[in-house]
């Protein structure tokens, strides 16, 4: 990839005064604007402790990139009006990728998390690379093709993918999850045909990023979000920086034991959470009870999908809400020990089950309790995404900009592809 390497992302660290000396002084201000969206030179200089004719510099720099403007004087404190500097939201985009067992998604964003467009496919990602990679190129170009007509520049793209990443070599696959991806560096050749950095990290990390920037965790800091989708992943925010761990594999919640009697799974052990509230479960599940419900409105459905639950839940049917409110039962058993263990502030449930709401959460909520400490189930709030499908995407494009405000000469190299 040349100049741009698939790389695993480091959000910025907040802002602190004594910590302008490590940074470009244009980075810290160009983040200061991003984060207040309109502020004057005056007021940066204050926060950062720099001079005014410094500070001045700066802004003159990061004004001929066009990625801020002035826009007229503010208010007055007592002595020349000062100018005020906003940041341009349309000055790039972004493209926010969303690879799933199933499916693939793309987002292009701008540079204040609202997506301009947006493509969705379904697609057997698993056992088919090769037209993974045709899809992508397709998608992404119809996306880039789609969006707002303001000529803003590409400034990077975001993947994110059903498997744990490797920081070392991001764009591989899990070879035991997904056998026909072996060997294949996934993305690189989207940097390439975009002269664009490319970073690669875990969905669920991704859909932590978006739920902690635009979603049902803002403003919290020690979160996790759940993404049930053919497999259950977890990203986890510990003091508001996603915890990857030792090896840059954590949250692979999917492989808890809860049943430990229950069904194989692919990682080898029995009774994983997956098997009882990923797609597949759910939806077999719902055949094996179909002698049961007679009179369900997913009877005679066939071939039944997961989409098709979701309806029936969302509709009131007795087997689709049996169904949910034993998966609930088996996620909130996890859950109940992620709670004990970390004290969490909150959890986000997004993917096919996060389109369930209180037919998912009533029944969670009351499995979580039953198992944790007074105390820490109390302070925990279970909440499902707001963010719908495009979580993901969306959280991927956000990491990007984040790399960028962490390293503004991201910005610099933004094509006008």
């Amino acid at each position: 990839m040349g100049d741009f390497p698939l790389a695993s992302p480091a959000a910025p660290a907040a802002l602190d005064g004594r910590r302008v000396g490590e940074r470009r002084l244009r980075g810290v201000v160009l983040e200061l604007v991003w984060r207040h969206e309109s502020i004057s030179r005056a007021d940066i200089s204050r926060i950062t402790g720099r001079s005014r004719s410094t500070v001045s510099e700066a802004v003159a720099g990061l004004l001929d990139t066009g990625l801020i403007r002035e826009a007229g004087a503010g208010r007055s404190r007592g002595g020349r009006r000062p100018v005020i500097l906003r940041f341009r939201d349309d000055a790039r985009v972004i493209l926010g990728v969303d690879i799933g067992a199933t499916h693939v998604s793309v987002a292009v964003t701008d540079l204040r998390g609202r997506v301009l467009a947006w493509e969705d496919r379904s697609h057997d990602v698993r056992e088919d690379p090769e037209g993974v990679d045709a899809l992508l190129v397709a998608l992404c170009d119809r996306t880039l093709a789609a969006r707002s007509p303001t000529g803003s520049k590409l400034m990077g793209i975001g993947v994110g993918m059903p498997s744990p990443v490797d920081p070392k070599r991001p764009g591989r696959m899990s070879p035991r999850l997904y056998p026909a991806w072996r060997g294949r560096d996934a993305f690189g050749a989207l940097g390439t045909r975009h002269g664009v950095p490319v970073y690669v990290d875990n969905d669920a990390n991704l859909g932590a990023v978006a739920e902690h920037w635009w979603g049902n965790a803002t403003g919290s800091d020690n979160f996790m979000y759940v993404k049930a989708g053919s497999g259950v992943g977890a990203g986890i925010v510990v003091d508001g920086k996603v915890y990857r761990g030792a090896t840059g594999v954590a949250g692979e919640i999917g492989h808890v034991v809860v049943d430990g009697s229950g069904p194989p799974c692919v990682c080898g052990s029995r009774g994983c959470l997956a098997t009882f509230v990923g797609t597949r479960a759910l939806v077999a599940r719902a055949q094996s009870l179909l002698q049961r419900y007679p009179g369900s409105a997913l009877a005679g459905t066939t071939p039944l999908t997961i989409a098709d639950v979701e309806a029936a839940t969302l509709a009131g049917d007795p087997l689709a809400l049996a169904v949910t409110h034993e998966a609930a039962r088996y996620l909130g058993i996890a859950l109940a020990g992620i709670i004990n263990l970390m004290n969490l502030e909150s959890i986000v449930v997004g993917g096919h089950l996060g389109r369930l709401g209180e037919h998912l959460l009533v029944p969670l909520r009351d499995a979580a309790l039953s198992r944790t400490l007074v105390g820490s189930a109390a302070s925990c709030q279970i909440t499902t995404s707001q963010l719908g499908p495009q979580s993901v995407a969306l959280g991927a494009a956000t990491q990007v900009l984040l790399g960028a405000l962490a390293d503004p000469r991201l910005f610099q190299g933004a094509t006008s592809r």
